[in-house]
């Protein structure tokens, strides 16, 4: 199941410089639904396409080595599940329905804020894209490529007044088995309303 959603929004009320300097680290999250709108410019900002149409963040070559899921617990208008990001159209597709934040908490050594957070979005690398034009050397661009989605994501939470962290503490056989997709799961990021 195929699912729109609204158009990112490509000026917003809070300047870069702003969301820099307010960017922290944030693991505790109202029990909050996120909105339609919230995750349409989260995702957009992550792995979306800009005005020249290229992806919202750089990729050494354009390989572009990442698929995009987004663990779904507590979203208006979507059922709980794993949904796959269509950065060129701008959707996402239902993976499949059930409440995963609990097994994906799990997954992550038991980091609640897994478990709370309304979204993880989970950013999972197929290094091949990249290692078949850079050899060994593509293993490290596809590191530096995550990073650059990574602040994407941690400024986009910030200019909507949400909070994330990044998490790369997680058994990778556990979140493979949670999410059950192929590709190596790399980063995940539980986004949701700070508590404080």
């Amino acid at each position: 199941m195929r699912i729109e959603l609204p158009a990112p929004r490509l000026k917003g009320e809070m300047s870069l410089e702003e969301a820099i300097n307010l960017r922290k680290s944030v693991r505790t999250y109202r029990n909050e639904p996120l909105t339609m709108i919230q995750l349409s410019q989260l995702l957009w900002a992550a792995y979306g396409m800009n005005v020249w149409g290229k992806r919202t963040s750089p990729s050494a070559g354009a390989c572009y080595p990442f698929e995009i899921y987004v663990v779904v617990s507590n979203v208006e208008g979507l059922n709980p599940g794993l949904y796959h990001y269509k950065g060129r159209e701008h959707a996402i597709e239902l993976v499949r329905e059930g409440e995963l934040s609990g097994p994906l908490a799990k997954a992550c050594l038991d980091q609640e804020h897994i478990e709370r957070a309304p979204v993880s979005i989970v950013v999972v690398a197929h290094y091949e894209r990249t290692t078949r034009r850079y050899g060994e050397r593509g293993y490290r661009y596809v590191h530096i490529d995550a990073g650059h989605m990574g602040q994407n994501i941690y400024l986009q939470a910030t200019a909507l007044g949400l909070g994330t962290v990044a998490v790369g503490a997680f058994r990778d056989e556990e979140v493979r088995e949670v999410l059950n997709v192929p590709g190596d799961p790399l980063y995940i990021f539980p986004v949701g309303v700070p508590a404080g």
